[in-house]
C-alpha cells in the first residue's frame, strides 16, 4: 500500500510540474559553461544562488540542438531524487546539495541546454545553462617526411597531424621559427579534418608542399597546434631535409693559409657549392692531373722553392668547372766563405764573408761564443782575444738558418812583462812572468842556470802567467823563457837578498832626505834673488820717472812748495 502511494505521489508531482511549466516565470539571459571531455561537469541552478530550503520542487531537463527536450530528474522537498530512464544520463547524473546537476565523464553529446526548474512558494522559475565540451589535441607529429628535395621543385616535405580534439585544431608550419604562408607556388598547404564516429572527436592534418632554395640547406621545419583549450601552442620536433642542387661554383683552399716555407706540407682542398657535394676531384699539379676519389684534398709533401707556381682543382670530367691558387714557397740559404777552423796570425787583417740566398729580405745577426755582436766580424789588426767561435743566424718569415766558424789567432811566444815583489809577509820574493802567444806558450824559469817549478794561471785570450816564490840568500839572476811552436823569448831579472834590499831602502831614504833639503834651500835662494831683482827694477823705474819730470820744465816754472809736493807724491808711489 505504501509503495503504491509513493508511486502515485511521484506521478502527481510530475504531472503538476508539467502543467505548471506553462505558467513559469522565466529568467532572462543564458548562462554558458565549458566542460572538459572525460571529466565531471557541474551545472549550477541559477548560477548557484538558489536556497534549497526555500525550494518546494526542483526539476532538471534538457533541450537538444534540434529543439527536442527530455527530463533528467525531480526532487521535492522532504523526498528523494527521482531519476529519469534516459539511457545517456541514468548512470552519469546526480543532484548536489545546492541543487546543481553533476554530469560525470563528459561527452560531446552533453553539449546542449540544461534547464533547472524550481517551485518557490507560489512561483515557478527556470534557469537555462548552455553547456559546451572541449577536448585538447595531442602533441603534433610530422610524418611522411621527404628524404630529399630538389631545388625549385614543389615537393611534399611532410604531413603534420594531431589527434582527438574538439573542436578541430588549427595547424601552422614554420621554417627556422618563421611561419610559412601558402602562395600555391613555393608553399602549398593542404589541411584535412577527420571525425571519430564513435566519440565525435576530430583529428587534423596539414600537408606541406615546398619549393626549396639553396638557403634551405640545414633549415629546420616545425609545426604548431593552436586550440582554444590550450594556453600555449603545442610544437612538434624539428625536421630537416636534404636539398639537392647542382654545383655552380668551386673554390680551392690552401693550408697553411699564411707563409709557406721550404719543408712544409701543403694541403689543397677543393670545395664545390652543390649538394650533394662531388665524391671526387681532379687536382692539376705542375702540369699533371691527379684525380682523387672519395676525398676533396691533396697534400704536397716537403715543398721546395721549385714547388712555387699555380695549382688548380676541377670537377671530375669537367675541367671548365675549376678554381686555381698561386703558391709561393719561401726559402732562405746562407753560406760562409769562411768556415770550419780558421787560423790567422796576430796583427793580420781579417773579415768574415757570407753569402745569402733568399726569397725576401733576411735579418742577419752575429755572435761570438754565444755573446751577441753589433755586426759581422771585421778586424784590421787581430788580437789574441779575437779568437773564438763565431756564429751567423739568418731569419726570414719563420725560416732560421745558422752557420759558424772557429777563429784561432796565432803568434810566437813572447814575454809581455817580467816583475818581482815581496810577499805579503815580507819574507819571500814573488816573481811573475807574463807570456803571450798561441798555441799556448810553455814557461821555464831558471835561477843561476837551475830550473825551478812554478804555478800557472789559466790560458785566456793568448795570455798565461807563471809565478815562482823564492827566498834568496844571495843576489841572483833569474831567467824566464817562454816557448811555443812559432817562437821563443827570454828575459832576465836581478833579484837581491832581502838584507841588501833593506840596506838599499835606507840609503834611498837618506838620499831622498838630502834631496829634499837641497830642494828647500834652492827654493829659498831663488825667492831671495827674485826679491832683489824686483827691488832693483823698481828703483830704476823711480829714477827714470824723476828725470823725466825735470825735463818737462815743471820744476823751473814751479815754486819750491810745488816741488816738495811732487817729491811727496813720488815717495808715496814708491811706498805703494
Amino acid at each position: 500500500m505504501c509503495l503504491a502511494y509513493l508511486s502515485l505521489q511521484r506521478i502527481c508531482f510530475s504531472f503538476f510540474l508539467t502543467c505548471l511549466s506553462h505558467f513559469f516565470v522565466p529568467v532572462s539571459g543564458l548562462h554558458t559553461i565549458v566542460g572538459q571531455y572525460g571529466e565531471a561537469i557541474e551545472v549550477p541552478c541559477n548560477k548557484g544562488n538558489v536556497r534549497p530550503e526555500e525550494v518546494f520542487i526542483a526539476k532538471w531537463k534538457y533541450t537538444n540542438a534540434d529543439g527536442s527536450t527530455g527530463d533528467l530528474l525531480v526532487k521535492s522537498q522532504g523526498m528523494n531524487t527521482t531519476l529519469s530512464d534516459n539511457a545517456d544520463y541514468h548512470s552519469r547524473i546526480s543532484l548536489t546539495r545546492d541543487l546543481s546537476l553533476r554530469i560525470s565523464q563528459a561527452k560531446l553529446v552533453d553539449q546542449k541546454i540544461f534547464t533547472c526548474m524550481v517551485v518557490i512558494g507560489a512561483d515557478i522559475f527556470e534557469h537555462p545553462v548552455q553547456v559546451t565540451v572541449q577536448k585538447a589535441p595531442s602533441v603534433p607529429t610530422i610524418t611522411n617526411q621527404a628524404i630529399e628535395a630538389e631545388i625549385g621543385k614543389l615537393t611534399t616535405l611532410g604531413e603534420c597531424s594531431t589527434q582527438n580534439a574538439y573542436p578541430a585544431a588549427n595547424i601552422t608550419w614554420y621554417k627556422n621559427g618563421v611561419p610559412l604562408t601558402a602562395d600555391q607556388t613555393a608553399v602549398k598547404l593542404t589541411a584535412a579534418v577527420h571525425e571519430d564516429r564513435a566519440t565525435g572527436l576530430l583529428s587534423t592534418s596539414s600537408k606541406l608542399e615546398y619549393a626549396a632554395v639553396k638557403g634551405d640547406l640545414n633549415a629546420k621545419f616545425t609545426c604548431a597546434i593552436h586550440h582554444k583549450s590550450l594556453t600555449s601552442d603545442l610544437l612538434s620536433g624539428p625536421v630537416t631535409f636534404i636539398i639537392n642542387y647542382p654545383t655552380e661554383n668551386i673554390s680551392l683552399l690552401v693550408t697553411p693559409a699564411g707563409t709557406i716555407k721550404e719543408g712544409d706540407n701543403v694541403t689543397l682542398k677543393c670545395k664545390a657549392d652543390g649538394n650533394p657535394p662531388p665524391t671526387g676531384y681532379s687536382f692539376h699539379i705542375k702540369g699533371k692531373k691527379v684525380t682523387v676519389e672519395k676525398s676533396d684534398t691533396y697534400t704536397l709533401m716537403d715543398v721546395t722553392r721549385a714547388s712555387s707556381g699555380e695549382y688548380k682543382c676541377s670537377l671530375v670530367g669537367n675541367d671548365t668547372m675549376a678554381a686555381s691558387r698561386n703558391i709561393v714557397v719561401t726559402y732562405l740559404d746562407i753560406a760562409l766563405v769562411t768556415r770550419g777552423k780558421v787560423q790567422k796570425y796576430v796583427g793580420d787583417r781579417f773579415e768574415a764573408a757570407m753569402l745569402v740566398s733568399a726569397s725576401g729580405e733576411a735579418q742577419i745577426s752575429w755572435s761570438k761564443n754565444n755573446a751577441k755582436l753589433n755586426g759581422a766580424p771585421r778586424f784590421d789588426k787581430l788580437k789574441y782575444s779575437d779568437s773564438g767561435v763565431y756564429e751567423c743566424v739568418a731569419t726570414m718569415a719563420g725560416l732560421v738558418k745558422k752557420a759558424s766558424f772557429e777563429l784561432a789567432v796565432q803568434g810566437p811566444a813572447e814575454i809581455s812583462r817580467l816583475t818581482k815583489r815581496r810577499s805579503d809577509d815580507g819574507m819571500l820574493k814573488v816573481l811573475s812572468c807574463e807570456a803571450l802567444g798561441s798555441p799556448k806558450p810553455t814557461v821555464q824559469w831558471s835561477i843561476n842556470g837551475t830550473n825551478v817549478s812554478a804555478t800557472e794561471s789559466a790560458f785566456v785570450e793568448g795570455k798565461v802567467i807563471h809565478r815562482i816564490t823564492i827566498s834568496p840568500t844571495v843576489n841572483l839572476t833569474v831567467n824566464c823563457t817562454v816557448t811555443n811552436s812559432l817562437g821563443q823569448d827570454t828575459q832576465s831579472i836581478a833579484v837581491s837578498t832581502l838584507f841588501d834590499e833593506v840596506t838599499m831602502d835606507k840609503q834611498e831614504q837618506a838620499e831622498s832626505s838630502r834631496e829634499q833639503t837641497r830642494l828647500v834651500v834652492g827654493v829659498m835662494v831663488g825667492l831671495l834673488l827674485a826679491a832683489v831683482a824686483v827691488g832693483l827694477t823698481y828703483w830704476l823705474y823711480l829714477k827714470k820717472t824723476r828725470e823725466g819730470s825735470w825735463k818737462t820744465g815743471e820744476k823751473e816754472d814751479g815754486t819750491l812748495e810745488e816741488s816738495k809736493k811732487l817729491e811727496v807724491k813720488q815717495n808715496q808711489k814708491a811706498e805703494v
